[in-house]
Parts: structure tokens; sequence; C-alpha cells
């Protein structure tokens, strides 16, 4: 974080479908540009694989801070250090950054953020000769938003759908009667803008992840006391359900309230998390391997609104000191938590490489 104000348009994680917008200045491995895009880390060369990686599990996050290792994190350093650290990258035409790969079959890159620019990469990616993705598990990761009625800052959250929230029709309030919606579904999109995620994999997740030991922040602690939520005023706690995926940066509880309506008409369970990429990935994966293999997992550093005693204008705009803090403790507590589910999966391979056990 800057120590200048954040704008109403880099302040990502204040307004909305997920991801610290806050750090888009740094949010790269290297230097960014004006399109968002970087170039792989600094002198280190890209590899070819002598034969295809066989990727057990693919870890996908959607921006970094600075370089991958020995600064502030963002959504990719902790997966990194973990499983890459000394990696070579591996160079993808057509995706934002390379990808790295462990002995195990672990593999992992930053996709960049939003729609098209997370699921450009994924297709790249996956349609490269230089990876085998016949038996991949995929974890979507990244940092997000939460309503404060059902969530909190630095809780950890498996999606059991995801639900695109732009995909359809839209009319301002004032054209329209009083408290009645103003979305509507577009017919014919049924396939792709909502995702059912594998019940018995979510199931998994949560088993080998629920009593995962989380930080929290005492600046997170003070900010949670701003709402009346006995959810917002939780410690951070691992959870599931509704992953609400868009490209507009929604934000106040008249959206918040929307997201609740579309996920409801959809048949979905209930709207927990605001994110910017895993619906758009999900539809990518799905076209190539389906989607009984994905899971989304995302920490949340913001509520999509601001407290009763704030507008939404000046919680999306705050004043230096004002941001809900907790982002370092989140991003390490995505790690913690996912890396349990990537773990087991590896470490069992013969058991899962077929398909997802029963629970």
């Amino acid at each position: 974080m800057t120590a200048s104000k954040p704008s109403l348009f880099t302040a990502r994680w204040l307004a909305a479908p997920a991801a610290a917008l806050l750090f888009t200045a740094c949010a790269s491995t290297t230097t960014p540009t004006t399109s968002g895009a970087s170039a792989p880390a600094a002198a280190v060369t890209p590899v070819t694989p002598a034969a295809p990686v066989k990727v057990k599990v693919f870890v996908a996050a959607m921006f970094e801070i600075g370089q991958n290792t020995g600064d502030r994190a963002g959504e990719f350093q902790h997966w990194y250090e973990r499983y890459w650290k000394g990696a070579k990258p591996i160079a993808v035409p057509g995706a934002l950054q390379p990808v790295y790969c462990n002995a195990d079959g672990v593999c992992g890159a930053v996709l960049g953020m939003g729609k098209v620019n997370s699921s450009s990469s994924m297709q790249a990616i996956l349609l490269n000769p230089q990876f085998d993705f016949s038996q991949s598990y995929y974890v979507i990761s990244g940092v997000a938003g939460t309503p404060p009625s059902r969530g909190t800052i630095g809780e950890v959250s498996w999606a059991t759908w995801l639900v695109d929230y732009d995909l359809g029709h839209r009319w301002a309030p004032e054209e329209n009667k009083a408290g009645e919606p103003t979305f509507m579904p577009r017919k014919g999109y049924e396939d792709y803008r909502r995702f059912k995620l594998n019940p018995d994999l979510v199931t998994w997740a949560m088993k080998l992840s629920a009593d995962t030991p989380l930080k929290d922040a005492d600046s997170a602690r003070k900010y949670r006391l701003r709402y009346p939520d006995a959810a917002a005023r939780r410690a951070p706690f691992v959870g599931t359900g509704t992953h609400m995926t868009g490209d507009t940066f929604f934000h106040g509880p008249g959206m918040s309230k929307q997201a609740q309506y579309i996920a409801r008409l959809y048949g979905a369970d209930d709207y927990v998390i605001t994110e910017m990429e895993a619906a758009a990935i999900t539809l990518v994966i799905k076209r190539t391997h389906g989607t009984d293999r994905v899971m989304s997992l995302r920490g949340a550093v913001n509520f999509d609104q601001g407290s009763p005693k704030e507008t939404t204008l000046q919680h999306l705009d705050p004043a230096p000191g004002e941001t809900a803090g907790g982002f370092a403790e989140t991003v390490e507590n995505i790690e913690r938590v996912g890396s349990r589910v990537v773990d087991h999966i590896v470490g069992n391979w013969p058991k899962w490489s077929a398909g997802v056990p029963k629970p």
C-alpha cells in the first residue's frame, strides 16, 4: 500500500469483486505497464520442458506485488515460496506471466485481474503443449470482498457456486418501481452464468482445512467494530458459499443486496464473496476439462459496503488510515488453507488421479 490516498478506481478491495486494486500500482512480478501487464521476473530466462509437465494441481493467482519473493506479498508470493522458490519460469505465449512447476506436479501462475485478463491467460496455459492437464485439479486463489452480514476480514472461503454478476439486463433504479429488482437474466446464457462446483470436492476442502489456524491483525479487529453485524465482528474463519464474479466494482448495500438476489435467483447458495475472475476462468476450464476438479478459494480483505455511519462513497474512497487492514494476514491465510488441500491431493495421488474420492 502506498502512503497516498487511494482513488475511486484504485481501491480494488474496497469496491468489489475482490482483490485489492489499491496495490495495482505495483501488482506484478516486475515493473507494471500501462496495460496492467508485466514482464517475467528479472534476470531469469524462461525454459521449455523436454516433455509435457503432468500437472496434478494448478494454482491460479491474479496479481503479485513487486517480486515473487522477498518483498510485500500479494496473491502469489506465499504460494510461490511454498512450492516454486528456485523453480525456472516456463514462458507461455498469450499468458500474462510464466508458469512455475515443481517436481511433484504442482504448478501455478499469475493470470491477471478481471475476467478477460485472467481467462485468456488460463486458456493460453491450458492449450499449451508444454503441460498435460488431463488429470489436473485447480485452485483459483485470491483476495476478495464480503458482505458484513455473511463474512469478516481475514476469513477464507471455498466456493460452492460461482455466479456471473454482470451477465444480464440492468437498468437505473429511478426507471423502476420502487423496491423492485433492477436486474434480469439474459436468456440463452444459462450454461455459463453459473457453475455448481463439485460438492464432494468442497466437502474434502472443508474437511482438510476447516481447522487451519488463521492469522488476524489488530487493525482488522478494530475495523470490524464499525459494523453491528455478528458475522462482520467474527475472527477469521474458513467457510463456504457462493462467489460472485463481476468486472463491475459493485459497492454499497444496494449492490450487495442485488448480488444476493442474483445468487438466489439462480438457485445458488448465499452470496458470501465478491471477486473478479473465478466464473470466467472456470468456463475456460469447463470447455477443455470440465469443472469437477475446480476449486475457488478467496480471502476477504474488505466489506462490500460501508458501516452504518458512512456513505458508500466515503467507504469507497477512504481517508488515509481508514482502510480495513489485515491484507498481509489474509493473503497468508489463503495459502495456509489452500496448501492443506494441495498437499493432500499430491500426497495421495493414486487415490485422486482418477477423480475426487468420496469424502
